[in-house]
């Protein structure tokens, strides 16, 4: 009976282990030939160079054109020894693409007054490729680039919010790739539409008149600090501006040492200042009031009424002691 029990006890531990590795096991959705399909293109087609397609299909000429004259386009040529990125390098090969196709039947559709097309859907489907697969076709190559901060770009907010490269980046836009200043705002609004609406209230960061951005805080391609600060904490990401409030002081406020939302709402606010609640109901918060004077005093009663840093202005922090040789604040 004993030696049952145990067989019996090692035969379900044999199970649960068995259980838990298979549990922990990667397992691919879909056959690995599709992942490599969605970033590598069609498997049985082969690469025939830009100038091939070019010279077989007048279809992408101005789209080339475009390329060739922005940011990418020119580091990336042949002219620049740079490793060689061509349609072929995101669309994947195309041989299939242009099968068919010759300098006759281009002749035969000029004359037609139409411009011959390949036969696109044998390249990557990139409007209905997921978003990280999207980035992934960016980031075969980008990864290896030291110009790009993009090592933190996988475990970010947007890689796993579906974002991808494309969504911000165009690539046949214009000669720049990158997001100009005065875009960004109406760009990260798109999705961000809370933070659109707290711009709009009395005080806020000057971003909507473009004095400051999106990227003077964040940094949209990742970061290990929390809502993508460029800066361990928001107290350092604040007082890169606020440098006057940094301190430290003899006399500091204890909830001014980390986290600056402990009193300001960082994107806009109704109240003064960027201040979550108006004063002196933000100060009762945390501490309880007090008179300034005799208690019928009509003075004192509207005293309690007024704002607490009429009195406490240097309210961040202060060096020199109060009257009493305290840090009340108030020099």
């Amino acid at each position: 009976m004993r030696t049952r029990n145990i067989f019996f006890f090692l035969l379900m531990a044999s199970l649960v282990l068995t259980g838990c590795e298979t549990l922990k096991a990667s397992k691919a959705i879909i056959p690995i030939k599709e992942y490599e399909k969605m970033i590598a293109g069609r498997l049985d087609a082969n690469y025939i160079g830009t100038r091939t397609c070019l010279s077989a299909c007048h279809f992408h000429d101005k789209i080339k054109q475009d390329f060739d004259a922005s940011t990418m386009g020119v580091q990336l040529s042949r002219k620049m020894n740079l490793p060689l990125v061509d349609c072929e390098s995101c669309h994947g090969p195309g041989s299939l693409a242009v099968e068919g196709l010759t300098p006759e039947k281009v002749a035969e559709d000029a004359r037609a007054g139409k411009q011959t097309a390949c036969d696109y859907k044998t390249l990557i489907d990139l409007k209905t490729l997921p978003a990280q697969a999207k980035s992934l076709i960016c980031l075969k190559c980008h990864t290896a680039n030291a110009t790009f901060n993009l090592h933190n770009w996988n475990a970010g907010t947007h890689a796993v919010s579906d974002v991808a490269c494309s969504d911000c980046h165009k690539v046949h836009a214009g000669s720049d790739l990158k997001v100009e200043l005065q875009h960004m705002a109406e760009m990260c609004d798109k999705c961000h539409l809370t933070t659109k609406a707290e711009f709009s209230l009395p005080s806020h960061h000057p971003v909507p008149e473009k004095r400051v951005f999106c990227n003077d805080c964040h940094d949209p391609h990742g970061s290990i600090n929390e809502k993508l600060l460029r800066k361990p904490t928001v107290k350092e990401t604040c007082t890169q501006c606020h440098a006057e409030k940094e301190g430290p002081f003899a006399f500091q406020h204890a909830e001014n040492t980390e986290d600056c939302r402990t009193c300001h709402s960082p994107h806009g606010s109704p109240n003064n200042n960027l201040l979550t609640t108006p004063p002196p109901f933000l100060c009762l918060q945390c501490h309880a009031g007090h008179r300034t004077g005799p208690l019928t005093s009509a003075e004192n009663r509207a005293a309690r009424n007024t704002r607490c840093s009429d009195c406490h202005s240097t309210i961040h922090g202060t060096d020199i002691p109060s009257a009493s040789g305290k840090g009340r604040f108030i020099q």
